[in-house]
């Protein structure tokens, strides 16, 4: 199997190479940098001046879409909202335009979204047929999604999997919390009642290959533990596996202050959400529950 990968150096897409290329599938990854002539690996492509050559992504049997600005690195000026959305819409846009107009095209397109698509909902249960929230990442999500629309429309099938916070030992959400924990200094952020919809970095990989593997995988997929947890368990749950006190809190104030809009919509937001669809399916989850995950990611084996 030929699998196409763009944001293969991001996290997700560097431990789905990794397992790929263990299972002996052949993987190619679309770049923004340079690329040799001899590189095998590697396909140059710029979004940006909507340059993607189409006889080089002729006969891959897979492609999956994970490039897009990095939503947490600084703060939410007007100029960073406009590069995440439009790293995420131009990118998708370009990718799926090219894929609809090959002469062997892609069986199937996996496309990232993420629960921001839901919005703050408080206590609601979500699913995938659950309708989108308000704010800037949902608007962000939803664009994303609609941009797939010309691989819909050429008749590749096509997943857009609404992931939530990834748990590794290797960076995102958990290497930003861990540095207060390590100083016992952990403790509920906002009052505490706030829904995380989470999911541990090997299955997410998993939930890859269970799509690539599932012809009947299309649309909406909640790449989520079937198992979110409010904040306050949640850090809970980290002072425990790291024997370390949680119970200094962060009010809702100061993360409004420090963060302003990006601390209301990925701090302080509220989104609890069901994978229906992937219980559905029978995909088993190697860590359903919070504090296994985490165990794992601290011992440094996920």
């Amino acid at each position: 199997m030929r699998v196409l990968i763009s944001g293969a150096s991001g996290l997700i897409g560097t431990a789905l190479t990794s397992r790929l290329e263990t299972a002996e599938m052949e993987v190619k990854q679309l770049t923004r940098q340079n690329v040799d002539e001899e590189d095998e690996k590697r396909i140059n492509w710029h979004p940006e001046s909507g340059t993607l050559d189409a006889e080089q992504i002729e006969g891959f049997r897979v492609v999956v879409h994970l490039a897009g600005e990095n939503v947490a690195d600084e703060s939410w000026t007007e100029e960073k909202k406009r590069r995440i959305m439009d790293s995420r819409v131009t990118s998708a846009t370009l990718l799926c335009r090219v894929l609809a107009h090959l002469k062997e095209k892609p069986r199937m397109l996996i496309c990232a979204s993420a629960v921001g698509y839901y919005g703050n909902r408080g206590d609601e249960e979500l699913t995938e047929t659950s309708e989108p929230g308000t704010g800037f990442l949902s608007e962000v999500c939803q664009a994303w999604e609609q941009a797939v629309q010309p691989a819909v429309e050429a008749g590749i099938k096509v997943a857009n999997l609404r992931i939530g916070m990834e748990l590794t030992s290797h960076g995102g959400a958990l290497q930003r919390v861990l540095p207060p924990f390590r100083l016992g200094l952990g403790g509920p952020v906002g009052g505490g009642r706030q829904w995380i919809s989470w999911i541990a970095m090997d299955d997410l990989v998993g939930i890859i290959l269970h799509c690539i593997n599932n012809r009947r995988m299309t649309g909406a997929i909640n790449a989520v533990a079937p198992n979110p947890v409010q904040n306050r368990e949640f850090v809970q749950a980290l002072g425990k596996v790291m024997g370390k006190p949680a119970i200094t809190p962060v009010p809702a104030f100061a993360v409004k202050l420090a963060l302003g809009e990006m601390g209301r919509e990925l701090v302080l937001a509220s989104t609890r959400v069901k994978p229906e669809r992937l219980e559905q399916s029978g995909f088993e989850w190697q860590y359903p529950n919070i504090e296994d995950a985490l165990r794992a990611c601290i011992n440094g084996e996920i």
